[in-house]
């Protein structure tokens, strides 16, 4: 069987050891590192091209950072205005919510 990049000593070296998710925290940080500021107060990915940073793609790399860790309460993602998105989105794992029909009032 052949060795993926996760399982690589030195990449185990650079991560936490309060990182849960090994495959989620390289991807983010890749994310990360491709959308650093460019010197004058924008984004240097040309994905993000005109958009200040930090960027909604940064503030949601951010995010998965923290979500890859055990010990990190996660934050929310951000939109392109480094806003919470208004709807679709909640903190609460799938299994812990509850249906709007079942909630008592």
């Amino acid at each position: 069987m052949s060795e993926t990049s996760l399982d690589r000593p030195e990449q185990q070296a650079d991560r936490p050891e309060e990182v849960t998710d090994p495959l989620l925290w390289k991807l983010a940080l890749e994310v990360a590192d491709a959308h650093e500021p460019d010197g004058d107060g924008g984004c240097r990915n040309l994905l993000c091209a005109g958009q200040p940073w930090p960027c909604a793609a940064w503030n949601n790399a951010q995010h998965a950072l923290s979500v890859a860790r055990a010990d990190a309460a996660p934050a929310a993602p951000v939109d392109a205005d480094g806003r919470e998105p208004a709807t679709g989105w909640s903190a609460t794992p799938p299994a812990q919510r509850r249906p709007a029909s079942r909630v008592a009032a």
